[in-house]
């Protein structure tokens, strides 16, 4: 029987000084844009022998949210603004006031044509992607926890065919918004990512930090962390869970059983049998999962804490983001 095992090489990184929070990737082409803790927004062909990013400018804190929309960049900061960047004329476009708190994640439908963006105000907002017009405010989060401590909304992902968008939140809530309408077509619970130590710290740590639907958009795929012992670190498992979303039905669970931290990011390969999983604590990791097995296929360990990841158009070829770090990597069975 031949070996179907799945190795993961290292083609190329490029060493950065700040933090990259985010990454997204300009189809057909070998260009990325990156942000992080500078505040700058990249512009960059890693295809070159010797990558040189360039800066197309800058927010006023973290970048922590990018997606692509035609030849279009949208960012998302800290400082709650989404700015337009033209990748042809390497020039900002305009900003809109997006959020009166934190943004945490942007993303993109596959069309290109709409925009979503979530933050800690708990709103989730769609906008036009080519205009910046506000299409819907989402409101399915509550502000505070359980416990009476602020929440936040850490992500967002379209469904393949840009009808529904999924939003999830630190005590493991999940609304999947059905965009024709703007209304909720289904809810999610997940409190396992979720610890509140009532004791030792009155805190909480936790949360859905990634969403993902598979290539038919029949599940949804929910990232994030176990059950925390010491809310001081991140040492809870990194854990995923997979739903039927229509019928709220778990279909997968993976506990974790070789790396502590938060799954930052879920990537469904193109078969749609296979997701991949990036995150950390101190350092990072990679895991690939096969629908059809109870376990993770692939586990490694990456040096550097991954805070985004983005399949190329080739599905064999993973770019990953984190601490001081860009890298390549190839997948090769």
């Amino acid at each position: 029987m031949a070996d179907t095992r799945e190795t993961l090489k290292l083609v190329k990184d490029l060493s950065r000084k700040e933090i990259v929070f985010a990454l997204a990737h300009l189809p057909g082409s070998s260009r990325f844009v990156f942000g992080g803790s500078d505040s700058m927004v990249y512009d960059v062909d890693l295809a070159s022998a010797k990558p040189e990013p360039r800066s197309l400018g800058s927010h006023d804190s973290y970048v922590t949210g990018l997606a692509i929309a035609q030849r279009r960049a949208i960012s998302g900061s800290y400082d709650g603004r989404l700015i337009w960047w033209d990748l042809d004329y390497q020039e900002r476009l305009f900003t809109v006031e997006a959020h009166a708190r934190w943004i945490r994640d942007v993303a993109a439908s596959s069309d290109g044509k709409t925009v979503a963006s979530v933050a800690d105000d708990m709103v989730c907002r769609v906008w036009d992607a080519e205009t910046g017009e506000k299409r819907f405010e989402l409101r399915g989060h509550e502000a505070v926890t359980p416990h009476h401590f602020p929440s936040m909304l850490y992500a967002c992902a379209f469904s393949p065919d840009g009808r529904y968008l999924a939003s999830g939140d630190k005590v493991g809530h999940v609304v999947i918004w059905d965009l024709t309408t703007g209304q909720a077509a289904g809810t999610l619970e997940v409190p396992t990512m979720y610890t509140w130590d009532p004791s030792q710290r009155r805190h909480s740590i936790g949360g859905i930090r990634s969403l993902a639907f598979s290539p038919d958009g029949n599940r949804l795929a929910i990232g994030g962390m176990g059950k925390v012992g010491n809310i001081d670190h991140l040492e809870g498992l990194a854990r995923v869970e997979i739903f039927d979303w229509r019928k709220a039905e778990r279909s997968h669970e993976y506990a974790g059983d070789t790396f502590k931290g938060l799954v930052e990011r879920l990537v469904f390969l193109a078969s749609g049998d296979r997701l991949l999983a990036v995150g950390g604590t101190n350092d990072g990791f990679l895991m690939l999962f096969d629908l059809s097995q109870k376990s993770a296929k692939l586990q490694e360990k990456i040096g550097f804490h991954v805070h985004d990841a983005v399949v190329g158009d080739a599905s064999n070829s993973i770019f990953l983001a984190g601490h001081g770090k860009l890298a390549e990597y190839e997948l090769k069975v």
